[in-house]
């Protein structure tokens, strides 16, 4: 069986998670600073993105920097939590466009995952994710955000699940979340141009496999 061929969106790419573009030089400085954070943390790593190296990029100074944010902690939480409030936009935009139909919603979903996320070129995997690796301290104030994330991935895609009438819901739901996940991975470690192709496919096979069949009355 042949992998499907990857599709590469000719529009601009909607990726909830590439990085935004640079603020120009009349933006204020908290919005510079704070779009200067997400393009460094998204390509670079958090902890290898000094609060120097994020002024510099903003064209201001560290001294801007300590009167908009209390911390590079207390920017990293909201950078997260705007990251993740994009990706919640993005998935309910495409569940909006497919009302009362849940598994066409995860069908187009996993769809515009593969081609809009996963399959642009600036994709440096989940920024959520990525913070999760990074960030490994429980105390840390983003960890509350990066579980929040991670847990209503899983919760709405059983829930999906359940609405479509899955024999095993929570278990199909999962099998879609670490889909999902490893597809992030396989982009990340080399490339992964096959595996990307085979996510919409894979997503299929699991449908309709004995976890998605509803159970005969």
């Amino acid at each position: 069986m042949s992998t499907p061929e990857l599709k590469v969106p000719s529009s601009p790419s909607h990726s909830p998670f590439t990085a935004l573009a640079q603020c120009d030089a009349n933006a204020c400085a908290r919005d510079r600073l704070f779009s200067a954070a997400i393009n460094l943390f998204y390509r670079n790593g958090i902890r290898a993105v000094s609060v120097d190296a994020i002024a510099a990029e903003a064209g201001t100074t560290k001294v801007t920097f300590y009167r908009v944010f209390e911390s590079k902690d207390d920017l990293i939480v909201q950078v997260l939590e705007e990251q993740s409030k994009r990706f919640w936009e993005w998935w309910d935009g495409i569940c909006a466009e497919h009302p009362g139909k849940p598994r066409k919603q995860i069908e187009e979903l996993i769809e515009r995952f593969q081609t809009e996320i996963i399959g642009d070129e600036a994709c440096r995997g989940c920024a959520v994710a990525n913070a999760a690796v990074e960030i490994v301290d429980e105390e840390h104030p983003a960890r509350v955000v990066i579980k929040k994330h991670k847990l209503e991935i899983a919760q709405r895609l059983r829930d999906l699940c359940r609405a479509m009438g899955a024999a095993q819901p929570d278990v199909l739901g999962d099998a879609l979340s670490l889909l999902y996940s490893g597809a992030f991975s396989a982009r990340l470690a080399f490339d992964g141009r096959e595996q990307i192709g085979a996510v919409s496919a894979a997503a299929a096979a699991l449908l309709d496999s004995p976890l998605g069949v509803p159970l005969r009355r």
